[in-house]
């Protein structure tokens, strides 16, 4: 394998990024994945939506409650979730949380800036 195949990358020196509700980012993607940290503060609320990728959620701390289809499920550190491609879904924060997230194939709405239900006006914490 040659050193153009592969990469070792810090995500601690990508930049954290402001999204609605006080939640924060940080990503990096491959060319069929993409890695991301995410943090949020409690009572943060991610609006209902889909996308094409499967989700890996490993909540590291905290605890995040998910509406997935109709189902509501609380997701606590140390455990993972995984949402399949196009189902509609929903989080709340209901401690501070850190979570890890993978998606396949990667968040092409996350490069090109164009995942507007993130990005909205920020909407306050319960």
């Amino acid at each position: 394998m040659t050193e153009a195949a592969w990469r070792v990358h810090k995500i601690e020196q990508q930049p954290r990024e402001r999204m609605i509700a006080g939640i924060e980012r940080r990503y990096l993607s491959g060319a069929q994945t993409t890695l991301a940290q995410i943090f949020f503060p409690k009572g943060a609320l991610v609006p209902e939506h889909t996308h094409p990728n499967e989700q890996v959620s490993f909540i590291v701390t905290g605890s995040v409650r998910f509406t997935l289809g109709g189902d509501v499920v609380d997701v606590n550190a140390g455990e993972v979730l995984v949402i399949p491609p196009h189902m509609p879904h929903s989080a709340e924060a209901l401690e501070e949380t850190y979570d890890l997230d993978f998606f396949s194939p990667r968040r092409e709405d996350w490069i090109s800036g164009n995942d507007a239900y993130l990005r909205g006006p920020a909407k306050p914490t319960r």
